[in-house]
């Protein structure tokens, strides 16, 4: 079985890995996040069967390194942390990892926890079925119908051509929205990804920020408000002959 370590303590790396491949797994280490992301493009050596995953990386948050795991991939993800607290532990959760495991830990409790994540995971490779190449779909269909264009690497937006200045949290929070646009995402996995808490108090914040976007947007039906769950980017109906993007309606 092969799995992706991400672990920048080399003593820490060492060992575990030591450990491991005597348990029979083909183990690859990643000291930085960009190191582990860029371990996920294919190499013809198969596909990981898990990712255990440091929070505490040199170059980009852990939490980050997960969600970004979870974009591109079904990877079973654990995290392996100190992080004891509640909070990190249902913000971990709340990004897609499938388990979370506070330091120190037993090795053979360890060994357990990967076998029955790996069980449940199917580790797809990114194809043209893919729900991230699916959503890609759709965001390309959200820029074409809609107008809307984020640009990542300079964090702007822009609705049909005009930009539209935001503050770090509102692009944060639209960036999120559009990577699947027509999914209601929950309040507590934006509060969870934006804001990195799992406060309820956040939740009026939450209100604030996506009443401003509607209004600097001037699109206010682009953001629906799904009652009682969350919030989604409404996909434009396609064209007359066209194929209906998204699947998603004006609720």
């Amino acid at each position: 079985m092969r799995l992706l370590l991400v672990e920048d303590d080399d003593h820490v790396a060492a060992a575990l890995v030591t450990v491991l491949t005597k348990h029979g797994f083909e183990v690859r280490h990643a000291r930085t996040g960009n190191e582990a992301l860029d371990a996920l493009v294919p190499d013809g050596r198969g596909p990981y069967r898990v990712v255990l995953l440091d929070l505490g990386l040199p170059d980009r948050d852990g939490f980050d390194v997960c969600g970004q795991i979870r974009l591109r991939t079904g990877i079973p993800v654990i995290m392996l942390t100190a992080r004891s607290d509640v909070g990190s532990r249902i913000h971990g959760l709340n990004l897609g990892a499938d388990d979370y495991v506070v330091k120190p830990y037993d090795m053979g409790e360890l060994l357990a926890r990967i076998h029955a994540v790996a069980r449940r995971g199917t580790a797809p490779q990114l194809g043209p079925d893919t729900p991230a190449v699916q959503q890609q779909a759709a965001a390309d269909r959200l820029l074409s119908g809609g107008g809307l264009a984020l640009d990542p690497a300079a964090r702007r937006a822009s609705v049909h051509g005009r930009e539209v200045p935001l503050t770090r949290k509102e692009y944060d929070l639209l960036a999120l929205l559009a990577q699947s646009p027509g999914v209601v995402i929950r309040r507590e996995q934006i509060i969870s990804e934006v804001w990195r808490s799992s406060w309820e108090g956040t939740a009026r914040t939450l209100e604030v920020h996506i009443a401003s976007l509607r209004h600097k947007l001037a699109v206010p039906a682009l953001i629906e408000t799904v009652r009682g769950i969350g919030y989604r980017l409404v996909v434009p109906s396609a064209p007359p002959g066209g194929t209906a993007p998204g699947g998603a309606g004006q609720g």
